[in-house]
């Protein structure tokens, strides 16, 4: 199944009922006055969170998503029948936008946030409303107000507790096969990974965590080189990244290769600089002696970086990288980076739902 991460679509609430123009008439009751009853409130589209889905695919398929009207108002009084609100579900990280004019209207982060996309138009009312002293008899009713309608646009970024980063073909798709369940591409050759990948660390005595591997980081990825303009914006959702890096490559390759992708990552947004990051030393297997390991190893500890050395491919130290994992992921606070959005971006309008 494909990753869809971006999605536009149309929304409009129902428009409400007409009031009813009606006279009483019953038996013996004579010169009977008006009794239209008014038209019933449209429903409104909503917007709703739900940790089910982990893609925007089901927006290939359908673009459009309108709400029912309301039902005209009837004689004797009656109000006509409301319509039922239409709930859309997204996936939890969905960023909600304006699309002509790119506002951010709401962020949905947890499981059961809802916006409100298109209110209902309320219901008309009936002649009932205007009688008067001096019109006894009114023939007017108003029309259902008019659903709201819009065009929006969806931005997914993904909540996940690990990001796999680093350069193409550096290892990060096979360590995801070693974390987790996952079954990603593999492949000798750069960009075999074209979509975010995700898995569950799942250990015995400690809760699941969900992680990522982020495609398309090269340099030059801030200003759309490669992928990662795309991809960039799913690790301000991670609360630990995973910095895979070639151990294979000759020289201080390994340290030009991680500071390659750490100013990439400055350069879309600095406060990433700050984000917990656990350096991986990957395809050891290739290294020669274990002094060649510990010279690579240097050139990070000398930083005050955490390294972790392992071969993806022979499995050799990722039960200890999988370990030191929980143990931070335990001590790390959940920051899925939201303090950058408004603060009146509230996921549920508690104000549209009264």
């Amino acid at each position: 199944m494909a990753f869809i991460d971006e999605a536009k679509f149309f929304v409009k609430g129902g428009d409400g009922g007409r009031g009813c123009v009606s006279f009483r008439r019953e038996k013996f009751v004579p010169k009977g006055g008006p009794d239209g009853g008014d038209g019933g409130r449209a429903g409104s589209v909503y917007l709703q969170a739900s940790s089910r889905l982990h893609s925007l695919i089901d927006f290939s398929y359908k673009s459009h998503f309108i709400a029912g009207n309301g039902e005209n108002g009837h004689a004797k009084k009656m109000h006509g029948k409301g319509a039922q609100d239409l709930i859309v579900f997204v996936p939890k990280g969905s960023i909600v936008k304006d699309a002509d004019t790119g506002e951010v209207l709401a962020d949905l982060v947890e499981d059961g946030d809802r916006f409100c996309a298109a209110r209902g138009g309320d219901g008309g009312r009936g002649n009932v409303h205007f009688a008067s002293a001096h019109n006894r008899a009114p023939r007017r009713a108003t029309p259902g107000y008019p659903g709201e309608e819009r065009w929006l646009r969806l931005e997914l970024k993904l909540l996940a507790d690990v990001g796999l980063i680093g350069l193409p073909n550096a290892g990060k798709s096979t360590l995801l096969s070693k974390l987790s369940a996952a079954r990603p591409k593999i492949a000798d050759y750069p960009f075999t990974t074209l979509e975010p990948q995700l898995g569950i660390l799942q250990m015995e005595h400690s809760e699941p965590y969900v992680i990522a591997d982020i495609p398309g980081l090269i340099h030059g990825a801030h200003l759309g080189v490669g992928l990662g303009h795309k991809f960039l914006r799913h690790i301000e959702r991670t609360r630990v990244l995973l910095h895979v890096v070639d151990a294979s490559c000759p020289d201080d390759e390994p340290w030009l290769n991680y500071q390659t992708i750490e100013e990439e990552l400055r350069q879309y947004k600095d406060e990433l600089k700050a984000r917990r990051c656990v350096v991986v030393l990957n395809k050891i297997d290739y290294l020669e002696s274990p002094a060649t390991l510990a010279a690579i190893s240097d050139l990070f500890t000398k930083n005050g970086l955490e390294v972790v050395a392992i071969s993806a491919l022979t499995g050799t130290g990722v039960d200890q990288l999988k370990t030191r994992l929980v143990e931070i992921l335990d001590a790390t606070p959940i920051d899925l980076g939201l303090a950058a959005m408004p603060e009146e971006l509230s996921a549920v309008d508690e104000t549209e739902e009264s």
